[in-house]
């Protein structure tokens, strides 16, 4: 398992909801919200492990996600700030 922090001033909330839910297929991802950060509890699952996908390439396909989502609302009009 790897934990992700995501400072909530920097991240979306939304955009981390959107990007556990693209990857979420290929493993287990829990999200909560403890204080400032938007926190991501990333498990591969066994099929995307045996293709070849460790837990290291999920999180950081999952962070890279959340910041081009990110990057994209706030760019949009602003971001939505809420919690996953």
């Amino acid at each position: 398992m790897i934990e992700l922090r995501f400072h909530g001033e920097l991240y979306d909330g939304f955009a981390i909801d959107e990007a556990a839910k693209v990857y979420g297929p290929f493993g287990v991802i829990d999200l909560a919200r403890e204080g400032d950060a938007f926190v991501a509890r990333v498990t591969v699952g066994a099929a995307a492990r045996d293709q070849g996908v460790d837990e290291a390439t999920l999180a950081a396909e999952l962070a890279n996600y959340a910041l081009g989502k990110t990057i994209e609302l706030r760019g949009a009009g602003g971001g939505h700030g809420g919690a996953p």
